[in-house]
């Protein structure tokens, strides 16, 4: 099948394009570029176009086949988005309506879109699912629900299929460390441990120790890429199996390992993947930051089909550790 996918240059856009490969299928990347990497297209046939731009748009898709869109363009930093919240929306919400104008003219009608745990906000219980109250407490988890609202309006207008995929914290590269993530700056615990250890990033602070956790750290719910590329794949998988002749479908998912790997579980891991110590300070805790967020991803597994396979810290860190080396000599 023939796929159209948005930000396909960019981390987890780019893992779900090699799984797409891997399953025969040929991808389109349309990607601006503003984030992601020309490397990281894999070969693919790339439109580069900025999605806010609905006359280009239209002129970059015309005549392309299109079984289904994988939406991943977006503007995704919280603190860029409390500075710019216009160009958050614009970015996000326009440029998703503008996509959707276009599929619509087209009759392409099935769309996985990625989007995040920011929707639900300061989390009220420890282990999150669906039914949780979506109150996002900054912009980018703002126009990440506005767009998920948006899929849903269309859907309930008429013939069109959307899943959103709520993932929490994406983490790991390519089993053989040759696609990973390369932020510009690089705000994920993961990586930036890594660069720590080997001394090509700054000393890292763990922001508290005594919290109610085991360990007195925070504990968050990492998930390896490639996890999250099958979840993609199975996604739109559903969605080419439900008929959208008469009515159209919508449904969202959380994608998590349900676990939960606190901070200093995290260094632990690094450490040993590497032989190396991580450099590392105890400082305060940060304003807002609750001591356990853990995604119930029970909805993936028996409607999708879908469980984390690579689910244990050690792989996750091991596989980043691959990808951080190559980057680190130049590879």
């Amino acid at each position: 099948m023939h796929f159209l996918v948005t930000g396909g240059a960019g981390y987890v856009g780019s893992h779900t394009v090699r799984a797409l490969l891997q399953q025969g299928h040929t991808a389109v990347i349309l990607d601006d570029f503003s984030t992601g990497h020309r490397w990281a297209t894999q070969g693919q046939k790339v439109l580069e176009v900025d999605l806010r731009d609905l006359s280009a748009l239209r002129n970059a898709l015309a005549g392309q086949q299109v079984d289904g869109i994988f939406h991943f363009a977006a503007k995704s930093l919280v603190g860029e988005s409390a500075k710019d919240p216009l160009g958050y929306y614009q970015t996000n919400v326009g440029g998703t309506a503008n996509l959707l104008t276009v599929a619509r003219e087209n009759h392409w009608n099935r769309c996985v879109f990625s989007s995040t745990a920011a929707v639900y906000g300061n989390p009220l219980t420890e282990i999150i699912d669906e039914s949780h109250s979506k109150t996002p407490i900054n912009v980018y988890g703002e126009t990440k629900l506005v767009m998920e609202q948006l899929l849903e309006r269309l859907s309930e207008a008429e013939p069109f299929g959307a899943i959103c995929l709520r993932y929490f914290n994406a983490a790991g590269a390519a089993n053989d460390g040759s696609l990973g993530e390369a932020h510009d700056p690089e705000t994920h615990l993961i990586p930036n441990a890594l660069k720590a250890a080997t001394g090509n990033g700054a000393p890292l602070t763990i922001f508290g120790d005594d919290y109610p956790t085991p360990d007195g750290s925070c504990i968050r719910d990492y998930i390896h890429v490639a996890d999250l590329a099958d979840a993609h794949l199975k996604a739109m998988a559903k969605l080419q199996a439900t008929s959208l002749d008469a009515v159209g479908y919508f449904d969202a998912f959380n994608l998590g390992n349900g676990i939960g790997f606190s901070v200093k579980e995290v260094f632990a891991a690094c450490e040993t993947v590497t032989g190396r110590a991580i450099p590392h300070q105890i400082g305060p805790r940060r304003e807002g930051d609750p001591p356990r967020l853990v995604a119930d991803a029970t909805r993936a597994r028996d409607i999708l089909d879908w469980k984390p396979e690579k689910s244990s810290i050690e792989a996750i860190v091991s596989h980043a550790w691959a990808w951080e080396q190559k980057q680190a000599n130049g590879i």
